[in-house]
C-alpha cells in the first residue's frame, strides 16, 4: 500500500472515529475593524468595529476540529453561571458529530478571549476568564461524566490549557479510568511537571513547553530528541510528539524517532494549530493508523490550518489533496547524488537505523520486483535501491534496452512505499556504490550464491549481512518482453 492509499484510508475512516475529549473550554470573540485615526484622549488607535464572529476556543476548538474531519466528538468542560455559557453551549450544539457536557460551577466565569484585529492583524485581546482549581464537588462531577464515556470511545484526549480544570487528583483519575478500559490517553499539555500526565499514551508538547518541562535548550535536532527521551523515560508516558513551529515536528516513540518537515506553505495565523494536530492525531489513532503516520497526517493538518486566519478548522478532503501533492514531492526527494546519499546514510545511522541495499535495472516493473522490494524492507529500517543508469543498462542487456529511461524507472521506484531512497549508478556493478555508502544489509535474489553477491566480502568486513529474498516464479523482464514481441 503506497502512502498516499494509506492516508486516504486512515481519513476515510475518520467517521467511525468516536473520541472522548475533556478540557478548558472557551469562547473566542472576534470584532474585525478599521483603523483611521488615534484616539484624542490617548496615544491609542481608535477600531471601527465592521464585523463581529464567535467561535469556540480552546479545548473547544479541539471538538471543532473533529466536528470538521467528521468523526464523533464527545466534550466534557466546566463552565461558569452567565451568558457566555449559554454561548458555548449552543456554540457546540451547531457542531455537528459533537455532544458536549458543561459543567456549571457557581461563581467562576466562563473563559472569553475578545481580539480586536485590524487588515489581518491583531491589535489588543482581552481575557476575561478564572483560572483557579476546579472545586471538588465539579470534579466528582466532570469525573462521573468522563467515567460514563470513556468505555463507549476510542481515545481520550485531555486539552489542558491551565485554567483549573485539571486538578493532579482529576488527572490521575482519568489516566486510571482510561487505563482501565484499555483506551489511549493523548495530552495536549500545560503544566511544566509532565509527571502529572503519567500514563499517557501520547503527549504533544510545542517547543517552548519541552523546553520548560525538560531543561534542555531547544534548537537542534539532537536537542529534541534528548529532550523526548528523557520525558519519555521520567514521566511515564508512552510517546512524544513535539511540535516545533517552522521545523516541523519530532515523534519520539520509545527511542524510535522521526523528524517530520513542516508542511506549511505560508503561515497567516498560528492561532489554534496545536488543536488541530491534537484533534487530526487522535482521530487517525481512533482508527488504529500507527503513531507515525497520525503524526504525518496531523503535521499536514497544521500547515494547512496556520495558512487560514483565527482559530480555523480543516477537512479531511483538504488534508488529502495537501498529502498527495506532499507523497508526490516526496518521491522526487527519494532521488538523490551519491554525496546526498552518502550524507542521509549517514544520518540514519546516526539515529541507529538499519541500511539496507538492493540494486538492479528495474525495466519493467513486475510482482517479482515487489516482492523482492518487500522482503528486502523487511530486512531493514531504510531501504536504498540503486538503478543502472541507461548507458548501464545497455551495456548489460543490449542496445534496445533499456524500454523506460533511466528518469521514468526512478520515478516509479521512488512511488514505492517500500523504498527510502534511490540512487543511480553508471558502473558495470554498484560495487563502488556500496562502498561508498556503506550499508548494513545488501539484498539479492535467492538465484544468487552469497559468495557471488557484488559487494558481499565488503558489507561483511564492516560487520554487515546478506539477505538472499525468495523468488516469485514465472516473473522476467526479459520474458516479458520476448512475449509481447
Amino acid at each position: 500500500m503506497t502512502n498516499v492509499t494509506l492516508f486516504q484510508t486512515i481519513l476515510e475512516n475518520f467517521s467511525n472515529a468516536r473520541l472522548l475529549c475533556i478540557g478548558d473550554v472557551m469562547v473566542d470573540h472576534f470584532i474585525y475593524g478599521q483603523v483611521n485615526r488615534v484616539s484624542p484622549e490617548a496615544p491609542v488607535p481608535i477600531l471601527r468595529s465592521m464585523r463581529q464572529s464567535t467561535v469556540l476556543g480552546g479545548a473547544g476548538n479541539v471538538a471543532r476540529n473533529l466536528s470538521s474531519l467528521s468523526a464523533i466528538c464527545y466534550f466534557c468542560g466546566v463552565v461558569g453561571e452567565d451568558e457566555d455559557a449559554s454561548e458555548a453551549q449552543s456554540l457546540f450544539d451547531d457542531l455537528e458529530g459533537v455532544k458536549a457536557y458543561l459543567i456549571c460551577e457557581k461563581g467562576r466565569k466562563t473563559t472569553v478571549k475578545t481580539r480586536y484585529v485590524c487588515e489581518g492583524q491583531q491589535l489588543l485581546r482581552v481575557d476575561d476568564e478564572d483560572s483557579y482549581e476546579i472545586n471538588k464537588k465539579t470534579e466528582r462531577d466532570i469525573l462521573a461524566q468522563a467515567k460514563s464515556l470513556i468505555q463507549s470511545v476510542d481515545v481520550v484526549i485531555v486539552s489542558d490549557y491551565g485554567k483549573g480544570l485539571f486538578t493532579n487528583d482529576l488527572l490521575s483519575s482519568i489516566m486510571n479510568e482510561a487505563k482501565k478500559h484499555n483506551k489511549p490517553v493523548v495530552v495536549d499539555p500545560k503544566r511544566r511537571d509532565f509527571s502529572v500526565y503519567a500514563g499517557a499514551s501520547l503527549m504533544t508538547p510545542n517547543a517552548k513547553e519541552l523546553q520548560e518541562s525538560s531543561s534542555f535548550k531547544i534548537t537542534t535536532d539532537e536537542d529534541v530528541e534528548k529532550a523526548t527521551s528523557l520525558i519519555l523515560k521520567e514521566c511515564e508516558i508512552k510517546a512524544v510528539l513535539a511540535t516545533r513551529g517552522d521545523k516541523g515536528m519530532t515523534l519520539n516513540e520509545q527511542g524510535d524517532i522521526h523528524h517530520i518537515p513542516t508542511q506549511a506553505l505560508e503561515i497567516y495565523d498560528v492561532s489554534g494549530a496545536g488543536d488541530t494536530v491534537v484533534a487530526t492525531l487522535s482521530a487517525a489513532l481512533a482508527v488504529d493508523a500507527s503513531m507515525e503516520a497520525a503524526a504525518k497526517i496531523a503535521n499536514t493538518a497544521a500547515g494547512l490550518v496556520v495558512a487560514k486566519a483565527g482559530t480555523a478548522t480543516v477537512t479531511t478532503d483538504e488534508i488529502h489533496k495537501a498529502l498527495t501533492a506532499s507523497v508526490e514531492q516526496a518521491n522526487t526527494d527519494k532521488t538523490m547524488s551519491w554525496s546526498e546519499a552518502q550524507a542521509q546514510t549517514i544520518e540514519w545511522h546516526r539515529r541507529g537505523l538499519k541500511v539496507g541495499f538492493a540494486n538492479g535495472c528495474y525495466d519493467l516493473l513486475h510482482p517479482g520486483h515487489i516482492s523482492l522490494l518487500n522482503q528486502a524492507k523487511k530486512s531493514c529500517d531504510r531501504l536504498i535501491v540503486a538503478l543502472n543508469s541507461d548507458d548501464s543498462v545497455r551495456r548489460l542487456k543490449g542496445p534496445t534496452r533499456p524500454l523506460q529511461n533511466e528518469s521514468s524507472r526512478t520515478k516509479v521506484m521512488a512511488a514505492l512505499s517500500d523504498v527510502d531512497l534511490v540512487v543511480i549508478f553508471d558502473q558495470e556493478t554498484p560495487l563502488e556504490l556500496i562502498q561508498h555508502l556503506r550499508p548494513d544489509v545488501l539484498i539479492k535474489g535467492a538465484d544468487y550464491k552469497v559468495e557471488d553477491v557484488v559487494g558481499a566480502k565488503e558489507v561483511f568486513s564492516w560487520g554487515g549481512d546478506v539477505v538472499l529474498a525468495e523468488l516469485e516464479e514465472g516473473h522476467s523482464t526479459t520474458n516479458t518482453i520476448s512475449r509481447v514481441a
